[in-house]
């Protein structure tokens, strides 16, 4: 079992923490890496840092010593607070950087010479009462992105970001305190970490598992009685295809959320149907603290058909209280709420990133006019419902036709056969592209590229079925869980 904290216990570490980190010189603007698992001191390090007005810059523990080396140089990290596991690639990363950094280290082998996360609380005093944190507009995290167009960059979130995305929340999912959030996404990431806030401010329970697993994962739900939680796709599916999925008991959750990625609706009809709960599909980037869209009815929906709800539910959803979302086209102009056109999703408002640490050039191109140009392509309805196709850089052009990876994707996922499957374009000589689907089977299963295609162009347009399908053992996946498609269109353009 594992340790359980009150929020008065919790109020008084984070006091201490800020202590510790003050004496160690940190100060307003200083920047603090956390290279940690899911644990509470992800928790305090986030409301620590705000305290002081200090910068919290969560880092992915999957990436390389080069990769955190970059981070640690490019923030300007003051200090580390780090899971004493990680301690040789954290030698790596700062060997990388060139900077000799201070660590605090948790569970720390009981070695002289590393400072104790745990002991130097235990020796801290509180922190004073009277400051409390710099101001609204002050940037309280920084978060790297996975870096897939080029160099890592610091989506900066500021107080206010941060604060206006939790009461969005607060009121869309109705939290109270008698909700127990379940932390299995990884809290370096936005798909949970906004739960920090939103979840704390209702007095709601924060369940923690160190790291996702899926056993673990429905066995915290039904011990801890879970009520809500957010998950990306390819986690949602390893637990619905567990095969002890049915198990353990799930009365306890009242909803589920997915998000980080698009998904089948083939997926999200098992996610209801297994968990017997409500479920909300959610759309945003870490540079907007994420949300953008629910897939929340609105309250004339309800009374449709249930087949009917279930198609706006399958959808990426309508915007988030607290951002104002457009569809337009390449002149700006807005496509039409037919459902059909497709245009890219363009958003404004206060849960907005004010840019991208060191980048002001970066910053310009990305927000234009007071709107944040995401990159991704969607259609909308006339109910303002939109529905993500595809990002802009992942669609594949076959032959003049653009085909979506997203709808190749949802039909694979039909397949009885398919774990996992992701859709990517490689290079072709007469088709410029040609769609390529890689596939992992479910376990004991079997099947050949033949028998793949062909389920496919049963069921689509047959230029927009694969042309190639890879099978393998599992995808590669980028550190908050997505599968990571560059990887795959790298990896295979380089084999053609």
């Amino acid at each position: 079992m594992g340790k359980y904290f009150t929020y008065g216990e919790v109020y008084r570490r984070v006091r201490k923490l800020c202590s510790v980190l003050e004496k160690m010189g940190l100060k307003t603007g200083s920047n603090v890496g956390m290279l940690c698992y899911n644990c509470h001191t992800f928790l305090e390090a986030y409301f620590a840092t705000a305290l002081l007005g200090a910068i919290l810059v969560p880092i992915n523990y999957r990436l390389s010593g080069r990769e955190i080396g970059f981070i640690v140089e490019d923030a300007e990290l003051s200090l580390l607070i780090s899971h004493f596991d990680f301690e040789p690639l954290v030698r790596e990363s700062l060997l990388c950087a060139g900077k000799d950094v201070p660590v605090i280290w948790i569970e720390p082998e009981s070695q002289k010479g590393f400072l104790s996360y745990e002991e130097l609380l235990e020796e801290a005093e509180e922190y004073s009462e009277d400051a409390w944190g710099p101001g609204d507009d002050w940037t309280a995290q920084i978060y790297y992105t996975s870096g897939t167009t080029g160099r890592p960059k610091g989506v900066m979130l500021s107080h206010k970001n941060c604060y206006i995305h939790a009461l969005s929340a607060i009121a869309e999912l109705h939290l109270t305190d008698s909700d127990v959030w379940l932390h299995a996404a990884p809290m370096f990431h936005l798909a949970d970490a906004w739960a920090t806030w939103a979840i704390t401010w209702v007095g709601g329970t924060h369940v923690m598992v160190k790291k996702f697993e899926p056993r673990t994962v429905l066995e915290t739900i039904e011990r801890e009685r879970v009520t809500i939680t957010n998950m990306i796709p390819t986690m949602l599916n390893l637990l619905v295809k567990h095969p002890d999925f049915k198990a353990f008991d799930y009365s306890s959750l009242r909803v589920m959320l997915s998000g980080g990625a698009p998904i089948a609706p083939e997926l999200v009809k098992a996610i209801i149907e297994g968990f017997g709960c409500d479920y909300v599909q959610t759309y945003g980037m870490t540079e907007t603290s994420p949300y953008l869209t629910v897939s929340i009815l609105k309250e004339h929906l309800k009374a449709l058909p249930p087949e009917e709800q279930f198609a706006f539910k399958a959808k990426t959803g309508r915007e988030f209280l607290c951002v104002d979302l457009k569809v337009v086209k390449e002149n700006g102009e807005e496509v039409e709420r037919d459902g059909k056109e497709v245009g890219e999703i363009i958003v404004r408002g206060d849960s907005i990133t004010k840019g991208y640490w060191k980048l002001p050039e970066e910053t310009e191109k990305t927000i234009k006019g007071g709107w944040l140009y995401t990159g991704d392509l969607a259609t909308i309805d006339e109910e303002g419902y939109v529905n993500i196709v595809d990002r802009k850089k992942d669609m594949i052009i076959t032959g003049g036709e653009n085909v979506y990876t997203t709808e190749v994707e949802s039909v694979l996922y039909q397949n009885p056969k398919i774990l996992e499957a992701a859709v990517f374009g490689l290079p072709d000589e007469i088709w410029g592209e040609i769609v390529c689907a890689a596939v992992v089977l479910k376990e004991g299963e079997s099947a050949d590229e033949k028998e793949i295609i062909e389920f496919c162009k049963e069921r689509m347009a047959h230029y927009k079925a694969p042309k190639k399908v890879i099978f393998l053992n599992e995808l590669p996946k980028t550190g908050s869980g997505k599968i990571a498609k560059r990887i795959l269109r790298d990896q295979y353009a380089s084999q053609k």
